[in-house]
């Protein structure tokens, strides 16, 4: 509402100053520089592996000693670049923000391998560049031999102590953002790092093992289980190709040891590459490598604001993430705040009037106008109010212009009250799984659901509960769950899936997510958690719960058996149900 309020203000302004103006008077933007650099910084857990970045810096050109300006330091999701972030750096810059955007180690322009975030790697590479941005030397340079060191403009904020209360030196007023691969740094700098003050991670994970092979059971704390699930093979062979390909020759050719064992990454991927792709799995220790490499790892070293931004379309980090790290890091006391948006990796484009990765505006977008409150607040001490505790979008609510009246707010998550589906048809179900791990039907795959692919699925592989037709709208947010008594010769992998059904009986996979259970103890009932969602089940629509023997994103067991599902010693499907 503040962003509403300040370009209606501004509107009258410039209606106003026009009026009385000269007829050769214009109203201009505020202007910025912008400078392409390269750094030098050391990483590896002793800081002995040298790496060089490539990023570009912008100023306002109202920024001086006098007149300091904070700093914002962002960079790509994986498979990109320094450039992607740019119409983001240039919006902070006219708002009054010194921006620094560079390609991640591994990708963009930037040298040595791919870590998956690692603090140890990206983390210290991240640290370097803060110390950069607090006028530390030797760091940046303006040609790619380093051989011409760049003097940064004595004009950003600088603080005395960090996040520890300890005296720092080269501390510059500093936040982060990103999203997806551009989101876990932050967390992996932060941790490394108590010179940053906030971070704003987008579209990223709590932890990699969940994210790349989920078990909807098992679970030991947050979205992390005792046992990983199923593999998503489409997910893992294209980012693992986007990385190989992405130094392209010239990378190669110009720091050879990229191509040394794992091409562009650190050994243990290739590794979790062959095993998930080969056996649908990985092995514990790289489940505990993956971990590693999360914030679940090191929540307890993430001291400063977060606020955090989650994809209701996104397959590869579901919302149950955000909400594993969300209440991580409120049980800890951090000042954390979430956004559950409509956009994520596998529906990129943002709602009108919420975001834009091309020409962001914190005046008409809500999501925009939320981030930038949060800077100005924690760096610039504004006061501004930084917005709800929790906020969802809601595809159901007609607007115009900004999405604010779309997003449904709260002061507290979980916000749905548990609401129980008794399914009407009760008895036993058996299907049987996939052989070598392989699909059991046909449908759009994760990555992009919205593939016009026609459903399909082979004789005895799923088994379906659907509700009789709704006699008024029930509106879900959060995560489903339920409770399934099974049977099987042996230890399989179903595959839950809950779908929206019309009127017409055409059904349609909720945000295309699902969830894999690798079932490794019948003695009791199973307990299962979907994958959170914000969905209005409309009059006349049905609820469907799907369990299906494979899928065609997943790899599923190897084995194929038998599965028998008992209504007697199941529970019901519990939806978290507001309104």
């Amino acid at each position: 509402m503040r962003r509403l309020l300040r370009a209606l203000a501004v509107s009258v302004l410039f209606v106003v100053s026009v009026v009385g103006a000269s007829p050769l008077s214009t109203a201009q933007p505020p202007g910025y520089s912008e400078q392409l650099l390269h750094f030098s910084v050391q990483v590896g857990p002793d800081n002995s592996q040298r790496c060089t970045i490539v990023g570009k810096l912008f100023i306002p050109d109202t920024a001086s000693p006098v007149e300091r300006v904070p700093a914002i330091l962002t960079t790509n999701g994986f498979g990109g670049s320094y450039q992607d972030q740019v119409p983001l750096a240039r919006t902070a810059a006219m708002n009054g923000y010194a921006v620094l955007t560079y390609s991640g180690l591994g990708f963009g322009g930037s040298s040595c391998k791919i870590s998956l975030d690692s603090p140890d790697y990206d983390g210290r590479a991240a640290a370097q560049l803060v110390s950069f941005l607090g006028g530390a030397d030797g760091i940046g340079f303006s040609d790619t031999a380093l051989t011409q060191p760049f003097s940064l403009p004595d004009v950003i904020v600088r603080d005395t102590t960090d996040h520890h209360g300890n005296a720092s030196t080269h501390d510059p007023r500093v936040g982060m953002i990103g999203t997806s691969y551009g989101g876990g740094v932050q967390f992996a700098a932060a941790a490394t790092d108590p010179r940053i003050d906030t971070i704003v991670p987008m579209n990223t994970w709590n932890d990699l093992s969940y994210s790349l092979t989920p078990n909807g059971t098992s679970v030991t704390s947050g979205v992390s289980t005792s046992a990983p699930g199923a593999a998503k093979v489409l997910y893992s062979s294209l980012f693992f190709a986007s990385g190989v390909v992405n130094p392209r020759a010239a990378g190669y050719l110009t720091d050879p040891a990229r191509a040394e064992g794992c091409p562009n990454y650190l050994p243990f991927v290739c590794t979790a590459f062959a095993q998930a792709t080969v056996l649908g799995t990985v092995d514990p220790q790289v489940t505990a490598t993956f971990r590693e490499h999360s914030v679940v790892s090191y929540v307890d070293r993430i001291n400063v604001p977060v606020l955090l931004a989650q994809g209701q379309q996104d397959t590869l980090f579901d919302l149950n993430e955000a909400t594993a790290t969300y209440e991580a890091l409120r049980a800890r006391g951090v000042e954390t705040k979430m956004i559950w948006h409509s956009w994520g990796h596998s529906h990129r484009a943002p709602a009108p009037g919420e975001f834009s990765h091309t020409a962001p505006d914190p005046n008409t977008q809500y999501e925009t106008g939320r981030i930038f409150d949060w800077f100005d607040h924690h760096l610039k001490d504004t006061g501004v109010d930084t917005g709800p505790q929790f906020a969802y979008f809601r595809n159901w609510v007609e607007y115009n212009g900004n999405a604010e009246p779309a997003y449904a707010t709260s002061e507290d998550y979980p916000v749905g009250t548990g609401h129980e589906i008794h399914f009407p048809d009760a008895g036993a179900r058996t299907i049987t799984t996939g052989p070598a791990g392989l699909p059991t039907g046909l449908e759009a795959p994760n990555v992009d659901p919205s593939v016009p692919v026609p459903t399909a699925a082979l004789p005895g592989t799923h088994a379906a509960w659907t509700t009789p037709p709704l006699p008024e709208p029930l509106d879900l947010v959060g995560a489903p769950a339920i409770t399934l008594h099974v049977q099987s010769p042996g230890e399989p992998v179903v595959f839950l899936k809950l779908y929206d059904v019309a009127p017409d009986g055409s059904a349609s996979l909720i945000n295309g997510l699902t969830i894999p259970v690798r079932i490794t103890d019948q003695a009791a009932p199973v307990p299962i958690t979907l994958p959170a969602i914000v969905h209005r089940f409309d009059t006349g629509h049905s609820i469907r719960l799907e369990v299906a023997g494979g899928d065609v994103s997943f790899r599923g067991g190897l084995e194929s058996t038998t599965v028998t599902l008992f209504s007697d010693g199941s529970g019901p499907l519990v939806l978290p149900v507001t309104g």
